[in-house]
Protein backbone atom coordinates (compact mmCIF):
# COMPACT_ATOMS: atom_id res chain seq x y z
CA UNK A 1 0.00 0.00 0.00
CA UNK A 2 1.56 3.26 -1.14
CA UNK A 3 0.49 6.36 0.74
CA UNK A 4 -0.27 9.78 -0.67
CA UNK A 5 2.07 12.58 0.39
CA UNK A 6 -0.40 14.01 2.91
CA UNK A 7 -0.88 10.59 4.49
CA UNK A 8 2.86 9.96 4.70
CA UNK A 9 3.35 13.36 6.32
CA UNK A 10 0.70 12.54 8.91
CA UNK A 11 2.84 9.56 9.94
CA UNK A 12 5.91 11.81 9.90
CA UNK A 13 4.18 14.19 12.33
CA UNK A 14 3.40 11.31 14.67
CA UNK A 15 7.06 10.28 14.53
CA UNK A 16 8.27 13.78 15.39
CA UNK A 17 9.65 14.55 11.93
CA UNK A 18 9.23 18.25 11.04
CA UNK A 19 6.88 18.85 8.10
CA UNK A 20 5.58 22.16 6.68
CA UNK A 21 2.23 23.45 7.89
CA UNK A 22 -0.56 22.56 5.52
CA UNK A 23 -3.96 20.99 4.86
CA UNK A 24 -5.41 18.28 2.64
CA UNK A 25 -8.09 19.74 0.36
CA UNK A 26 -10.61 17.95 -1.81
CA UNK A 27 -11.76 20.94 -3.87
CA UNK A 28 -10.53 24.29 -5.12
CA UNK A 29 -12.96 26.01 -2.72
CA UNK A 30 -11.37 24.13 0.19
CA UNK A 31 -7.94 25.35 -0.90
CA UNK A 32 -9.14 28.95 -1.22
CA UNK A 33 -10.83 28.85 2.19
CA UNK A 34 -7.69 27.50 3.86
CA UNK A 35 -5.49 30.22 2.36
CA UNK A 36 -8.07 32.88 3.33
CA UNK A 37 -7.88 31.73 6.94
CA UNK A 38 -4.07 31.45 6.85
CA UNK A 39 -2.53 34.36 4.92
CA UNK A 40 0.94 33.71 3.51
CA UNK A 41 2.78 32.03 0.67
CA UNK A 42 1.57 28.54 -0.16
CA UNK A 43 2.31 25.62 -2.48
CA UNK A 44 -0.60 23.72 -4.05
CA UNK A 45 0.40 20.09 -4.74
CA UNK A 46 -1.41 17.36 -6.65
CA UNK A 47 -1.93 14.24 -4.52
CA UNK A 48 -1.12 11.31 -6.80
CA UNK A 49 0.96 8.15 -6.54
CA UNK A 50 2.86 8.69 -9.79
CA UNK A 51 6.13 10.61 -9.94
CA UNK A 52 6.93 13.63 -12.08
CA UNK A 53 4.01 15.77 -10.94
CA UNK A 54 6.13 18.93 -10.84
CA UNK A 55 7.11 18.59 -14.50
CA UNK A 56 3.47 17.84 -15.36
CA UNK A 57 2.24 21.08 -13.76
CA UNK A 58 1.00 19.43 -10.57
CA UNK A 59 2.80 21.81 -8.20
CA UNK A 60 1.96 25.53 -8.26
CA UNK A 61 2.36 28.55 -5.97
CA UNK A 62 -0.35 30.77 -4.52
CA UNK A 63 -0.32 33.84 -2.29
CA UNK A 64 -4.01 34.73 -2.15
CA UNK A 65 -7.30 32.81 -1.90
CA UNK A 66 -8.07 33.70 -5.51
CA UNK A 67 -4.73 32.36 -6.69
CA UNK A 68 -5.20 29.21 -4.61
CA UNK A 69 -8.61 28.61 -6.17
CA UNK A 70 -7.29 29.17 -9.70
CA UNK A 71 -4.18 27.02 -9.25
CA UNK A 72 -6.21 24.26 -7.57
CA UNK A 73 -8.72 24.19 -10.44
CA UNK A 74 -5.87 23.90 -12.94
CA UNK A 75 -4.27 21.01 -11.06
CA UNK A 76 -7.54 19.14 -10.48
CA UNK A 77 -8.04 18.95 -14.25
CA UNK A 78 -4.74 17.16 -14.79
CA UNK A 79 -4.05 13.51 -15.56
CA UNK A 80 -0.43 12.98 -14.56
CA UNK A 81 1.56 10.40 -16.51
CA UNK A 82 5.06 8.93 -16.31
CA UNK A 83 6.99 5.96 -17.71
CA UNK A 84 5.61 3.59 -15.07
CA UNK A 85 2.02 4.72 -15.67
CA UNK A 86 1.61 5.91 -19.28
CA UNK A 87 -2.19 5.94 -18.95
CA UNK A 88 -1.85 8.43 -16.14
CA UNK A 89 -3.60 9.12 -12.85
CA UNK A 90 -6.23 11.86 -12.50
CA UNK A 91 -5.74 14.33 -9.67
CA UNK A 92 -8.55 14.00 -7.13
CA UNK A 93 -7.21 15.96 -4.16
CA UNK A 94 -4.58 18.51 -3.14
CA UNK A 95 -2.14 19.36 -0.39
CA UNK A 96 -1.85 23.08 0.34
CA UNK A 97 1.42 23.57 2.17
CA UNK A 98 3.58 26.45 3.40
CA UNK A 99 6.19 27.62 0.89
CA UNK A 100 9.66 27.09 2.36
CA UNK A 101 12.69 29.39 1.88
CA UNK A 102 14.89 26.57 0.54
CA UNK A 103 18.65 26.85 0.97
CA UNK A 104 19.67 23.20 0.43
CA UNK A 105 18.02 19.90 -0.54
CA UNK A 106 19.09 16.42 0.62
CA UNK A 107 17.73 12.88 0.41
CA UNK A 108 17.19 10.23 3.08
CA UNK A 109 15.34 6.92 3.17
CA UNK A 110 15.08 3.54 4.85
CA UNK A 111 14.41 0.36 2.88
CA UNK A 112 15.12 -3.37 3.17
CA UNK A 113 18.40 -4.63 1.72
CA UNK A 114 17.73 -8.18 0.58
CA UNK A 115 21.42 -9.12 0.46
CA UNK A 116 22.18 -8.32 4.10
CA UNK A 117 18.56 -8.86 5.22
CA UNK A 118 18.75 -5.64 7.19
CA UNK A 119 17.21 -2.19 6.99
CA UNK A 120 19.49 0.13 5.05
CA UNK A 121 19.52 3.84 5.89
CA UNK A 122 20.49 5.96 2.87
CA UNK A 123 21.49 9.64 2.76
CA UNK A 124 22.62 11.80 -0.15
CA UNK A 125 23.32 15.49 -0.67
CA UNK A 126 21.54 15.32 -4.04
CA UNK A 127 17.97 15.90 -2.91
CA UNK A 128 15.16 16.55 -5.36
CA UNK A 129 16.48 13.99 -7.86
CA UNK A 130 15.23 10.45 -8.42
CA UNK A 131 17.42 8.11 -6.38
CA UNK A 132 17.93 5.95 -9.48
CA UNK A 133 19.34 8.98 -11.28
CA UNK A 134 21.57 9.81 -8.32
CA UNK A 135 22.82 6.21 -8.18
CA UNK A 136 23.68 6.35 -11.88
CA UNK A 137 25.28 9.79 -12.00
CA UNK A 138 26.65 10.20 -8.46
CA UNK A 139 26.92 6.73 -6.89
CA UNK A 140 29.60 7.86 -4.47
CA UNK A 141 27.20 10.43 -2.98
CA UNK A 142 24.85 7.84 -1.44
CA UNK A 143 26.00 7.04 2.09
CA UNK A 144 24.53 3.82 3.52
CA UNK A 145 24.33 2.18 6.93
CA UNK A 146 22.99 -1.36 7.42
CA UNK A 147 21.26 -1.48 10.79
CA UNK A 148 21.56 -4.50 13.07
CA UNK A 149 17.94 -4.81 14.23
CA UNK A 150 19.04 -6.56 17.43
CA UNK A 151 20.71 -3.29 18.43
CA UNK A 152 18.50 -0.82 16.56
CA UNK A 153 19.08 2.77 15.55
CA UNK A 154 21.44 5.07 17.45
CA UNK A 155 22.12 8.80 16.86
CA UNK A 156 25.71 8.10 15.83
CA UNK A 157 24.31 6.52 12.65
CA UNK A 158 22.75 9.82 11.63
CA UNK A 159 25.92 11.77 12.41
CA UNK A 160 28.05 9.25 10.52
CA UNK A 161 25.82 9.44 7.45
CA UNK A 162 25.64 13.23 7.49
CA UNK A 163 29.44 13.47 7.26
CA UNK A 164 29.79 10.53 4.85
CA UNK A 165 27.25 12.06 2.45
CA UNK A 166 28.85 15.49 2.64
CA UNK A 167 25.69 17.23 3.84
CA UNK A 168 25.72 20.93 4.63
CA UNK A 169 26.61 21.60 8.27
CA UNK A 170 23.07 22.88 8.86
CA UNK A 171 21.72 19.32 8.59
CA UNK A 172 24.04 17.66 11.06
CA UNK A 173 22.31 18.54 14.31
CA UNK A 174 18.80 17.56 13.18
CA UNK A 175 19.44 14.58 10.89
CA UNK A 176 19.99 12.00 13.72
CA UNK A 177 16.56 12.70 15.25
CA UNK A 178 14.84 12.74 11.83
CA UNK A 179 16.33 9.34 10.97
CA UNK A 180 15.30 8.07 14.41
CA UNK A 181 11.72 9.04 13.60
CA UNK A 182 11.91 7.32 10.22
CA UNK A 183 13.29 4.16 11.83
CA UNK A 184 10.51 4.06 14.45
CA UNK A 185 7.88 4.66 11.75
CA UNK A 186 9.43 1.96 9.57
CA UNK A 187 8.86 -0.74 12.18
CA UNK A 188 5.74 0.56 13.93
CA UNK A 189 3.69 0.66 10.74
CA UNK A 190 5.29 -2.25 8.86
CA UNK A 191 6.82 -0.14 6.10
CA UNK A 192 8.81 -1.45 3.14
CA UNK A 193 10.09 2.02 2.26
CA UNK A 194 10.12 5.44 3.92
CA UNK A 195 11.67 8.26 1.92
CA UNK A 196 12.10 12.03 2.24
CA UNK A 197 13.02 13.69 -1.03
CA UNK A 198 13.82 16.46 -0.65
CA UNK A 199 14.80 16.95 2.97
CA UNK A 200 14.96 20.74 2.97
CA UNK A 201 17.33 23.01 4.87
CA UNK A 202 15.77 26.49 4.99
CA UNK A 203 17.59 29.80 4.88
CA UNK A 204 16.91 30.27 8.61
CA UNK A 205 18.48 26.90 9.50
CA UNK A 206 15.42 24.69 9.94
CA UNK A 207 15.06 21.21 8.41
CA UNK A 208 11.74 19.94 7.00
CA UNK A 209 10.49 16.88 5.17
CA UNK A 210 9.26 18.62 2.03
CA UNK A 211 7.91 15.40 0.52
CA UNK A 212 6.95 11.97 1.83
CA UNK A 213 7.00 8.59 0.16
CA UNK A 214 5.79 5.71 2.34
CA UNK A 215 5.11 2.17 1.17
CA UNK A 216 3.48 -0.15 3.71
CA UNK A 217 3.52 -3.94 3.66
CA UNK A 218 -0.03 -5.12 2.97
CA UNK A 219 0.47 -8.05 5.34
CA UNK A 220 1.00 -5.60 8.24
CA UNK A 221 -2.12 -3.48 7.64
CA UNK A 222 -4.16 -5.46 10.18
CA UNK A 223 -2.07 -3.89 12.95
CA UNK A 224 -3.43 -0.45 12.09
CA UNK A 225 -7.14 -0.63 11.17
CA UNK A 226 -7.18 3.12 10.45
CA UNK A 227 -5.25 2.42 7.25
CA UNK A 228 -8.30 0.64 5.85
CA UNK A 229 -9.97 4.04 5.59
CA UNK A 230 -6.91 5.45 3.84
CA UNK A 231 -6.80 2.46 1.52
CA UNK A 232 -10.34 3.18 0.34
CA UNK A 233 -9.31 6.68 -0.75
CA UNK A 234 -6.30 5.58 -2.81
CA UNK A 235 -6.58 5.66 -6.62
CA UNK A 236 -6.72 2.05 -7.80
CA UNK A 237 -7.02 0.89 -11.39
CA UNK A 238 -9.23 -2.01 -12.43
CA UNK A 239 -6.67 -4.74 -11.76
CA UNK A 240 -5.71 -3.29 -8.38
CA UNK A 241 -9.37 -3.11 -7.38
CA UNK A 242 -9.90 -6.75 -8.35
CA UNK A 243 -6.78 -7.75 -6.39
CA UNK A 244 -8.01 -6.08 -3.20
CA UNK A 245 -11.45 -7.64 -3.60
CA UNK A 246 -9.76 -11.06 -3.80
CA UNK A 247 -7.80 -10.37 -0.60
CA UNK A 248 -4.50 -9.78 -2.40
CA UNK A 249 -2.07 -6.89 -2.37
CA UNK A 250 -2.75 -4.26 -5.03
CA UNK A 251 0.30 -5.36 -7.04
CA UNK A 252 -0.40 -9.08 -6.84
CA UNK A 253 -2.61 -9.29 -9.94
CA UNK A 254 -2.33 -7.92 -13.48
CA UNK A 255 -4.21 -8.91 -16.65
CA UNK A 256 -2.71 -9.56 -20.09
CA UNK A 257 -4.03 -10.63 -23.48
CA UNK A 258 -3.10 -14.35 -23.47
CA UNK A 259 -5.10 -17.47 -22.75
CA UNK A 260 -2.92 -19.34 -20.22
CA UNK A 261 -3.82 -18.38 -16.68
CA UNK A 262 -1.01 -18.45 -14.10
CA UNK A 263 -0.96 -18.60 -10.31
CA UNK A 264 2.22 -18.82 -8.21
CA UNK A 265 3.40 -17.90 -4.73
CA UNK A 266 5.99 -15.14 -4.80
CA UNK A 267 6.44 -12.42 -7.40
CA UNK A 268 9.67 -13.92 -8.73
CA UNK A 269 8.14 -17.36 -9.25
CA UNK A 270 5.03 -15.78 -10.78
CA UNK A 271 7.16 -13.92 -13.35
CA UNK A 272 9.22 -17.06 -13.97
CA UNK A 273 5.99 -18.96 -14.61
CA UNK A 274 4.94 -16.36 -17.17
CA UNK A 275 8.33 -16.66 -18.87
CA UNK A 276 7.95 -20.45 -18.97
CA UNK A 277 4.56 -20.10 -20.67
CA UNK A 278 6.04 -17.76 -23.27
CA UNK A 279 9.01 -20.11 -23.81
CA UNK A 280 6.55 -22.95 -24.40
CA UNK A 281 4.97 -21.01 -27.24
CA UNK A 282 1.96 -19.72 -25.33
CA UNK A 283 0.70 -16.36 -24.10
CA UNK A 284 -0.05 -15.74 -20.44
CA UNK A 285 -3.40 -14.29 -19.43
CA UNK A 286 -2.29 -12.76 -16.16
CA UNK A 287 0.26 -12.28 -13.41
CA UNK A 288 -0.92 -13.50 -10.00
CA UNK A 289 1.10 -13.85 -6.81
CA UNK A 290 -1.11 -15.75 -4.38
CA UNK A 291 1.25 -14.93 -1.50
CA UNK A 292 1.66 -17.03 1.62
CA UNK A 293 -1.03 -19.04 3.32
CA UNK A 294 -2.59 -20.41 0.14
CA UNK A 295 -5.59 -21.97 1.90
CA UNK A 296 -8.83 -23.06 0.24
CA UNK A 297 -10.49 -19.66 0.49
CA UNK A 298 -7.48 -17.84 -0.95
CA UNK A 299 -7.03 -20.40 -3.77
CA UNK A 300 -10.73 -20.25 -4.65
CA UNK A 301 -10.79 -16.44 -4.75
CA UNK A 302 -7.67 -16.42 -6.96
CA UNK A 303 -9.07 -19.12 -9.24
CA UNK A 304 -12.29 -17.15 -9.64
CA UNK A 305 -10.36 -13.94 -10.17
CA UNK A 306 -8.49 -15.49 -13.10
CA UNK A 307 -11.31 -17.39 -14.80
CA UNK A 308 -13.89 -14.62 -14.38
CA UNK A 309 -11.74 -11.69 -15.45
CA UNK A 310 -9.26 -13.00 -18.04
CA UNK A 311 -9.40 -14.99 -21.26
CA UNK A 312 -7.76 -18.03 -19.65
CA UNK A 313 -8.53 -21.37 -21.34
CA UNK A 314 -6.22 -23.27 -18.99
CA UNK A 315 -4.62 -22.51 -15.62
CA UNK A 316 -1.07 -23.34 -14.53
CA UNK A 317 -0.72 -23.33 -10.71
CA UNK A 318 2.97 -23.29 -9.74
CA UNK A 319 3.67 -23.48 -6.00
CA UNK A 320 6.97 -23.65 -4.15
CA UNK A 321 6.41 -24.98 -0.66
CA UNK A 322 8.64 -23.05 1.70
CA UNK A 323 6.56 -21.27 4.32
CA UNK A 324 3.52 -22.55 2.43
CA UNK A 325 3.11 -26.34 2.73
CA UNK A 326 2.32 -28.20 -0.47
CA UNK A 327 -0.25 -30.46 1.20
CA UNK A 328 -2.18 -27.44 2.47
CA UNK A 329 -2.10 -25.93 -1.01
CA UNK A 330 -3.32 -29.20 -2.52
CA UNK A 331 -6.21 -29.34 -0.04
CA UNK A 332 -7.00 -25.75 -0.92
CA UNK A 333 -7.05 -26.49 -4.66
CA UNK A 334 -9.33 -29.51 -4.24
CA UNK A 335 -11.74 -27.70 -1.92
CA UNK A 336 -11.73 -24.57 -4.08
CA UNK A 337 -12.72 -26.47 -7.21
CA UNK A 338 -15.45 -28.31 -5.33
CA UNK A 339 -17.02 -25.12 -4.00
CA UNK A 340 -16.53 -22.58 -6.80
CA UNK A 341 -19.47 -21.65 -8.99
CA UNK A 342 -17.25 -20.17 -11.69
CA UNK A 343 -16.59 -21.80 -15.05
CA UNK A 344 -14.17 -24.70 -15.05
CA UNK A 345 -10.88 -24.60 -16.99
CA UNK A 346 -8.29 -27.39 -17.30
CA UNK A 347 -5.68 -27.26 -14.53
CA UNK A 348 -1.96 -28.00 -14.56
CA UNK A 349 -0.45 -28.11 -11.08
CA UNK A 350 3.18 -28.15 -9.98
CA UNK A 351 3.98 -28.53 -6.29
CA UNK A 352 7.55 -28.61 -5.05
CA UNK A 353 9.07 -28.14 -1.62
CA UNK A 354 7.69 -28.86 1.84
CA UNK A 355 5.40 -31.93 1.85
CA UNK A 356 5.34 -32.03 -1.96
CA UNK A 357 4.79 -35.82 -2.16
CA UNK A 358 1.84 -35.64 0.21
CA UNK A 359 0.45 -32.77 -1.82
CA UNK A 360 0.70 -34.79 -5.03
CA UNK A 361 -1.11 -37.71 -3.40
CA UNK A 362 -3.97 -35.42 -2.38
CA UNK A 363 -4.25 -34.13 -5.93
CA UNK A 364 -4.06 -37.63 -7.40
CA UNK A 365 -6.82 -38.74 -5.04
CA UNK A 366 -9.01 -35.97 -6.47
CA UNK A 367 -8.31 -37.12 -10.03
CA UNK A 368 -5.68 -34.48 -10.84
CA UNK A 369 -2.29 -35.25 -12.35
CA UNK A 370 0.43 -32.90 -11.10
CA UNK A 371 3.64 -32.20 -13.02
CA UNK A 372 7.16 -32.06 -11.57
CA UNK A 373 8.90 -29.22 -13.44
CA UNK A 374 7.92 -25.70 -14.36
CA UNK A 375 8.73 -26.13 -18.04
CA UNK A 376 6.72 -29.35 -18.17
CA UNK A 377 3.78 -27.61 -16.57
CA UNK A 378 3.96 -24.59 -18.87
CA UNK A 379 4.06 -26.81 -21.97
CA UNK A 380 1.06 -28.82 -20.74
CA UNK A 381 -0.93 -25.65 -19.99
CA UNK A 382 -0.21 -24.30 -23.47
CA UNK A 383 -1.32 -27.57 -25.11
CA UNK A 384 -4.60 -27.47 -23.21
CA UNK A 385 -5.50 -24.15 -24.84
CA UNK A 386 -5.16 -25.51 -28.38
Amino acid sequence: MNLMEYQGKELFRRAGIPVPRGAHCGTAEDAAAFVAQNPGDWVVKAQVLVGGRGKAGGIKFAGTPEEARARANEILQLVIKNRQNPQGEPVRSLLVEAKLPIAREAYCAIAIDRTTKRPVVMVSKFGGMDIEEVAEQHPESIAKFFVNTAIGYSPFIGRTLAFAAGLDAGYRKQLPSILAGLYDLFFKYGAKLVEINPLVLTSDGQVFASDAKVELDDDALYKNPEFKVWQQTLPLDGDETLATQAGLGIRNFRRFDGNVGTMANGAGLAMGTMDAVRNAGGNFANFLDVGGGANAERVRSCYELIVNHTGAKSLFINIFGGITRCDEVAKGIVEALETTKSRKVPLVIRLTGTNEELGRKILAGAGMTPVETMDEGAAAAVRLTQ
